[in-house]
């Protein structure tokens, strides 16, 4: 019985192998199709409440970029989430606002502010359908979840798994991240300086959009 169990357990592992490849392969061609509409990912807690700084901030830099013609991507829950789906909403009619919902036993439906909405069962590839759907992203405040969306969007850039696009990191709380990542592993020489330039950080929606508006500008351009 127990030797059945290994070779069943061997033949599934490589299935599953063979399955992921396919995936990858679907996922690189439809990055490459590209889209006609420029799309941000806004990452952010679910736990900060509406009415909060954080919530008002989220709330009005998703609609500023609505206002000039950006889609916004969220993972659809509630908190800075539906801050800046419900954003989106009231900037402008023509912008999307999507939301990669995962099924969590506190977190069960998604938010009311979306247009669009793809359901995941797994963390791993709701991260890569952040990565494939979007032309830009911004941090926001958040825990460990974020820091995740944070550091696979910043790993994958560093090893060219993904195009290099915008990272924007919006608040004071991302300032000691930043710092200790290049006091320790930037002085460690465990990374390189080439690794922060797609990395900003900012205060306010001004800041963001400031830095957005060249991207958003040339993509237009070019997809004219």
């Amino acid at each position: 019985m127990q030797i059945k169990e290994k070779q069943v357990r061997k033949f599934l592992s490589k299935k599953i192998q063979q399955l992921n490849n396919i995936v990858a392969d679907l996922d690189s061609l439809v990055t490459e199709i590209g889209s006609e509409y420029y799309r941000v990912s806004i990452f952010g807690s679910a736990r900060i409440k509406k009415g909060s700084n954080d919530y008002t901030q989220v709330y009005d830099l998703a609609k500023k970029l609505a206002q000039n013609k950006t889609d916004i991507v969220t993972g659809g829950g509630p908190g800075l989430m539906e801050a800046a789906n419900s954003g989106a909403k009231d900037g402008s009619s023509d912008s999307k606002s999507f939301g990669l919902h995962i099924d969590l036993p506190f977190e069960t439906t998604p938010n009311a502010h979306l247009d669009i909405t793809y359901h995941h069962k797994k963390f791993s590839s709701r991260l890569d359908e952040f990565m494939r759907i979007s032309h830009a992203v911004i941090v926001t405040p958040g825990g460990i979840g974020t820091i995740l969306e944070l550091l696979y969007t910043w790993q994958l850039i560093q090893v060219n798994h993904i195009s290099s696009r915008p990272i924007i990191l919006v608040g004071e709380m991302w300032n000691g991240l930043i710092d200790w990542m290049r006091s320790e592993p930037l002085n460690k020489k465990l990374i390189d300086k080439t690794d922060f330039h797609n990395i900003e950080v900012v205060q306010n929606t001004d800041e963001v959009i400031a830095l957005l508006q060249p991207h958003i500008d040339k993509f237009y351009k070019n997809n004219s």
